[in-house]
């Protein structure tokens, strides 16, 4: 570094550093070792200490303290008076910490994802209510359907006038009994609709040892299989744009669950019909279409370029929110 230095009285501080490769901030730093201020210096238009004190008295007066940097600042223009910029004003106050959010935010809670695994039938349920025009504009029924979502089978269901907590816990109490539900098996997963989180329906799960689950506000994936379900039913060719009544609305479903259960081959079952997986008749079927394909096999090998077929298999497990599951197959 001495070197530098007695380079730099012949030419300069830049060029010195520059032949002799070394920076100029280590060269200073070599120079001045304990000097703060030749590498915090202040800035030539800064506003000098007492300058600095005159804003915070003008800011801390009674007439500014409820207001915008803005609004003191045009009030000294028309006084005829210039102390600052607005910027200014803002970076003081921040210095001294009377910078900050004076509304009231709201902070949203936060809500867990909801992690369900379900490897049979009555394990899971998930359940929704949708709207169903009725006859003239602004007229709804609405339909309550609960879904196994192992199976995919509707295990209960409801067409009336209005969402009612009342309804719906005894849709669900009635579809219990019909499923004959035992304490602790069972999971219901819901969204956060007023009748899935309503006090009538907490305490009959609480009364029947079911687990409840909900999904996080305004996150349709949360609840995939309930929302596949309407899907399926509203795309239908024979699905009307409205119904006449109540007593309409009825008989369409009257007509729809039964082949959604029975008729249906469900593309997530390996298609399977909803009925045949929640009833165990998934594993006997499955072999009989081994049997037919063996035999077509036998016939035409080369169609199928010698390769044996298989046909499609059910799923083991389905989930919502794929869970971590331990080695030993269990869910974290």
């Amino acid at each position: 570094m001495s070197i530098v230095a007695s380079l730099a009285r012949e030419t300069s501080v830049s060029a010195a550093c520059g032949a002799l490769n070394v920076p100029r901030c280590g060269f200073y730093r070599w120079q001045y070792p304990k000097d703060k201020e030749l590498f915090c210096r202040r800035s030539p238009l800064a506003l000098s200490y007492e300058e600095h004190n005159e804003v915070i008295d003008v800011l801390h007066e009674d007439r500014f303290v409820d207001k915008a940097p803005q609004e003191i600042y045009a009030t000294l223009l028309d006084e005829e008076k210039y102390i600052c910029s607005t910027r200014t004003m803002y970076r003081i106050l921040q210095k001294e910490g009377e910078l900050k959010e004076r509304r009231n935010q709201l902070v949203r809670p936060h809500y867990k994802k909801p992690e369900i695994l379900a490897r049979g039938p009555n394990e899971a349920w998930s359940w929704d209510i949708t709207k169903l025009r009725g006859p003239q504009k602004w007229t709804y029924y609405y339909l309550y359907v609960i879904l196994d979502i192992f199976s995919r089978y509707v295990v209960g269901w409801m067409v009336a006038h209005r969402e009612l907590s009342a309804l719906a816990k005894k849709l669900i109490e009635g579809t219990c009994e019909k499923q004959m539900i035992q304490r602790g098996q069972l999971l219901i997963h819901a969204d956060r609709g007023s009748s899935m989180t309503s006090k009538p329906v907490a305490l009959l799960m609480a009364d029947l040892g079911i687990t409840k689950s909900h999904s996080r506000p305004s996150i349709s994936n949360d609840n995939p299989y309930s929302e596949s379900q309407f899907k399926t039913m509203k795309y239908r060719p024979e699905f009307p744009e409205r119904f006449g009544s109540i007593e309409d609305a009825r008989a369409f479903c009257q007509t729809f669950f039964p082949w959604y259960n029975k008729e249906h081959y469900h593309s997530g079952l390996g298609l399977m019909r909803p009925e045949d997986v929640h009833y165990g008749r998934a594993s006997g079927i499955i072999e009989d279409r081994q049997d037919t394909l063996l035999a077509a096999y036998d016939k035409h090998p080369e169609r199928f370029k010698y390769r044996i077929p298989k046909p499609m298999v059910l799923p083991e497990a389905v989930w919502i929110n794929k869970p971590l599951l331990k080695s030993d197959g269990s869910v974290h």
